[in-house]
């Protein structure tokens, strides 16, 4: 039997509870992890509350977790990318809050060795996601990009890559994160009523392009910024597709093992940082989900069974 994290019922983290299950099996193309580290990610909470059931349902009982690290210790018919004893990261395919995930190899990469487990499990979902919506927006040298909420798991990954691609970065983040946003290079506007007029006067003629992590009404005025919706994307303002705007909800997609892969050589190159705030074992995966919803958080949340 392995531990998992599970719910019967939409609600709280007070409706997850660990639970011993059969470990699941790999099936054809896939590979089984003992999972070493999972990152907490906004989503899962959001799952877990059934706010997202209209985009993400479940069937219960249900697992949380999309976000992996760990040792591949079976593979199914056919895998040739990756054998036991190989230890990868990425996304998975069945609920990482577990001792064990089965994964799909396309959507893995090698984990370097000089890259700790808690780092590696948590780039796959916040990592992807960010590399995605960049070259969906077609972020790169000379333009200036506006991340709002930019502290947060995404948004610290935005700053980050845009920069490497030649990019000036804008990001609202709290009156306590401007350090921070500098420290990875970007330009810090502070959130909240007038944050427009705060980015004007970072950038008087107006951004190039948006990526709203935030999806607390800013899309107007991201809109009036970037003079027009074509090059704005969100990732949380689903209410938002009479605008114009991109929506964005399926993480990196086929893109994450080559987002990995670049997000894994500026780790290596000391050209991006995964600050990780604090690790939980998975027996304390409710206030890892809590302290996520909180949203002080300032770097990943990372669960280890």
């Amino acid at each position: 039997m392995a531990r998992t994290a599970q719910f019967t019922e939409y609600g709280t983290s007070e409706v997850l509870d660990i639970v011993d299950v059969p470990p699941p099996a790999p099936g054809p193309g896939q590979v089984r992890l003992a999972v070493r580290a999972a990152g907490v990610n906004p989503a899962d909470w959001k799952i877990l509350g059934g706010m997202m059931s209209a985009v993400f349902p479940v069937t219960f009982p249900a697992g949380l977790g999309s976000d992996v690290a760990g040792v591949v210790d079976e593979v199914g018919e056919g895998v040739t990318a990756f054998a036991v004893g190989d230890e990868a990261l990425g996304v998975p395919l069945t609920a990482s809050y577990a001792e064990y995930a089965l994964a799909d190899p396309a959507k893995l990469v090698t984990r370097p060795s000089s890259v700790p487990w808690e780092v590696a499990g948590a780039l796959g979902v916040a990592g992807g996601t960010a590399w995605a919506a960049l070259d969906k927006l077609g972020v790169g040298a000379g333009d200036t990009l506006l991340v709002l909420a930019a502290g947060g798991g995404v948004g610290t990954f935005a700053v980050q890559l845009a920069t490497a691609r030649g990019a000036r970065v804008i990001g609202t983040v709290g009156p306590g994160s401007h350090d921070r946003l500098r420290a990875l290079g970007g330009e810090p506007a502070t959130y909240g009523d007038g944050w427009e007029e705060r980015v004007r006067a970072l950038a008087p003629d107006g951004v190039d392009a948006v990526l709203d992590a935030s999806g607390r009404g800013e899309i107007p005025g991201a809109i009036e910024l970037a003079g027009g919706p074509g090059r704005v994307l969100t990732l949380a303002a689903f209410d938002a597709a009479d605008t114009g705007v991109m929506i964005h909800t399926n993480g990196g997609g086929t893109t994450t093992a080559r987002a990995l892969r670049e997000i894994l050589a500026l780790v290596e190159e000391k050209r991006l940082t995964v600050p990780v705030w604090r690790v939980h074992p998975l027996t304390d995966v409710r206030a890892a989900l809590d302290e996520s919803r909180a949203g002080h958080a300032e770097g990943k949340i990372v669960i280890v069974p």
